[in-house]
């Protein structure tokens, strides 16, 4: 009941989200029937269905081709809806300033035209200036030789001149249709002011300049944060120091790789990258801290082939996280097991200067298969360093109650899509990089791939290499 009272909240705010989008962009830009309103409301329909397939057709066991068909439009359009969004609210701010500006431009442009002219004032407003100075405008015509001239207010004799009290009705009568032509006026001169548009209303110009300024904003946004996915992650190093590491393990280099998240969009190239990014290090040891894939071993093995790859002096190490749950984790952990990994699944082993220790993710407390800390560390010697692999930072208190010294983690993409780090810090204790909890350290990676859409901003995808450290040398 909970989870329908969700989803329908979640589907309320898309479709709001969306209606709003198509307003901007669409409704306050473009004129009732044009083909571009028509192409921008069938856009507002079929973009929203492609991303509700995306994310729905790996859990209803859709083909693979499929998903992969759904994927890159549907995902890339969740990313360009959130940044579309936010540039169209910051929009709202410019909007009405904007409108201001231009109203006082083309009142400011009407106001020099009119003082240009000079002589070539418009009779009516000629009219109102004389009418406000408290005489009548003077009124000439040409007429054919040899016949007399009409008589004037001025030729009128006392007798024939209109009394006071009609003439005084009638002054503001002409007053009017002497300020109602010069505003006429001005707003032709206005209109004129503004070249190169057929047209249009101030409010349908500025809603277009803002519209357009939204939609660069937010495409460029998510074309610079795609291209960060697609060029591959970079390589941080930090150096963490250990109380209880012996001098013979000083300078002990870890590779830290999490969330390589092999799907519908990142393949074979993408885990190609990672490896070659990794053995370029020339790491002593390497940690895969789980959400290696979002699929089906049969749909994703040959994209994780080349994991096979992966050199170091001590090999290379696996923990699950909690996406490996959704497609089936034994026989991940099978797959990698044949790639030449080590799994480990809550256990341990003994290295020369320290224990490496790797617990389940908490998604497998649903089948059976969670995180068991007392079987990994219950029975090791404490004056030994260790440091201990769990896919989500959540377990911290845990690995602290064990006596971990260093626990490595991933999970958090670092937020992945700004403003996403601030929900991060909601759910997790540290989002990313590197925080001390009592005695014991924990180092968060923002992952070398992405979940949904390709695309990250503000927390670049990476390898860390942790350098152990010993106090003693």
């Amino acid at each position: 009941m909970v989870f329908v009272l969700v989803a329908l909240v979640v589907l309320a705010l898309l479709a709001s989200v969306h209606r709003y989008v198509w307003r901007r962009f669409v409704g306050d830009t473009t004129a009732p029937g044009s083909t571009l309103r028509k192409v921008g409301t069938v856009a507002a329909f079929v973009l929203p269905l492609l991303s509700l397939g995306a994310m729905t057709s790996g859990r209803i066991g859709a083909p693979f081709w499929l998903q992969q068909v759904l994927a890159w439009p549907g995902f890339l359009w969740l990313a360009c809806l959130l940044y579309l969004t936010l540039a169209l609210l910051v929009g709202e701010a410019v909007r009405p300033l904007l409108g201001r500006v231009l109203a006082r431009r083309d009142a400011a442009a009407a106001a020099r035209t009119a003082a240009g002219t000079g002589t070539s004032v418009p009779a009516a407003e000629g009219a109102v200036a004389a009418t406000a100075s408290g005489t009548r405008p003077r009124t000439e015509e040409l007429v054919p030789a040899g016949q007399p001239r009409p008589a004037t207010p001025a030729d009128r004799t006392p007798a024939t001149a209109p009394p006071a009290e009609t003439e005084a009705e009638a002054e503001p009568e002409a007053v009017r249709d002497a300020e109602a032509a010069a505003q006429a006026e001005t707003e032709a001169k206005a209109a004129a002011a503004a070249p190169g548009i057929a047209h249009p209303s101030r409010r349908l110009f500025v809603s277009r300049v803002v519209g357009g300024a939204a939609a660069a904003a937010g495409l460029a946004t998510v074309g610079y944060g795609t291209h960060n996915v697609l060029s591959g992650p970079s390589v941080k190093r930090v150096t963490v120091p250990l109380a209880k590491l012996p001098r013979a393990a000083h300078g002990f280099r870890i590779a830290v790789v999490s969330d390589i998240h092999i799907g519908p969009i990142l393949g074979r190239a993408h885990t190609r990258r990672i490896v070659d990014t990794i053995n370029s290090t020339s790491p002593d040891l390497v940690a895969v801290v789980g959400d290696l894939v979002d699929g089906s071993v049969a749909d994703l093995g040959s994209a994780a082939e080349p994991l096979a790859g992966l050199r170091s002096r001590h090999g290379s190490f696996f923990v699950t996280g909690n996406h490996e749950y959704f497609s089936g984790a034994e026989q991940w952990v099978n797959h990698v097991r044949e790639l030449g990994l080590i799994p480990l699944e809550n256990a341990r082993v003994e290295l020369g200067g320290f224990d490496l220790a790797g617990v389940n993710d908490i998604a497998g407390e649903t089948e059976g298969q969670g995180p068991d800390f007392g079987r990994a560390l219950g029975d090791r010697d404490r004056s030994r360093a260790a440091v201990l692999l769990a896919h989500q930072p959540v377990v911290i208190h845990d690995a602290v109650e064990h006596g971990v010294d260093l626990q490595l983690s991933g999970h958090t993409h670092g937020g992945q899509l700004w403003p996403g780090n601030y929900l991060a810090e909601l759910a997790n204790p540290t989002v990313a990089g590197l925080e001390r909890y009592g005695d014991t350290q924990l180092f968060v990676s923002r992952g070398a791939g992405a979940w949904g859409p390709p695309v990250r901003v503000g927390a670049p995808a990476d390898i860390t290499v942790v350098e152990l450290a010993s106090r003693q040398a």
